[in-house]
């Protein structure tokens, strides 16, 4: 295990912790590796380091308005994509009512923020109720759908071939960022057994960062029909954590 280079210092006039008590008429700024877990050096300005007057270019700030996007799309491939590249897809999903098919993501883990809406979540590992506000963690491969109780409003991002996990919290404890008690897990339920049936069902697979096209919808003769369930490991590989 390789660790960074480390040599922490101040120099000129600095706050003593960071994004804390900055000094007077200074803008921060911060430059890190990695996001937030590895290194990072806080800069202060006299001037707003965000304060730009032009952009010449295609590399420039952003601001995308989501609530233009109001046609409801019945798979989550379907979805507009929003950003992506080699690590991660973002698209922003609405839809409604009870999906048609199957969904099944081969290319990495799914995290579902549900913005707006409630309903139910079926999939292999069981049966678990969402609402505005949740977080859903779908683990790649897994074969789910959703029927929501009206109109609904999800932003989904995939870890492209990886997977979402949780960074060391180290001195801080296990209730850092969340209390592992908030976690639910799908369960094989009455309402899970009550919609299983023995009709052809579609499972539209999304691969290579592409949206499910006929020649990757495979079809199951029966749906999500798990009678049990056994993790082999500690981690919860399908959890639901809802906001505060």
């Amino acid at each position: 295990m390789r660790n960074w280079i480390s040599f922490p210092r101040v120099e000129g006039e600095a706050s003593r912790q960071a994004h804390c008590d900055l000094p007077e008429g200074t803008y921060e700024r911060e430059v890190g590796r990695e996001g937030f877990f590895g290194p990072a050096t806080q800069l202060h300005h006299r001037h707003p380091p965000t304060a730009w007057t032009r952009f010449e270019g295609p590399l420039r700030p952003r601001a995308f308005d989501l609530n233009k996007i109001d046609r409801a799309q019945g798979s989550p491939w379907s979805a507009p994509r929003i950003l992506g590249n080699a690590a991660t897809q973002i698209r922003f999903w609405r839809t409604e009512g009870r999906m048609a098919e199957l969904a099944r993501n081969a290319d990495g883990d799914d995290v579902l923020f549900v913005h707006s809406g409630a309903g139910h979540l079926f999939c292999d590992y069981g049966h678990l109720v969402f609402r505005d506000g949740d977080y859903i963690l779908i683990p790649r491969g897994t074969a789910w759908r959703l029927e929501c109780d009206g109109a609904t409003r999800i932003l989904l991002v995939e870890a492209t071939n990886d997977a979402f996990k949780l960074p060391a919290k180290g001195p801080v404890g296990t209730h850092a960022i969340f209390d592992p008690a908030i976690l639910d897990t799908p369960r094989i339920d009455e309402a899970f057994r009550d919609q299983q049936d023995d009709n052809e069902w579609a499972v539209a697979r999304s691969s290579g960062g592409r949206p499910a096209r006929r020649d990757r919808v495979g079809r199951l003769r029966r749906q999500l029909e798990i009678e049990g369930l056994r993790n082999t490991t500690d981690e919860t590989r399908l959890a639901q954590g809802r906001r505060a």
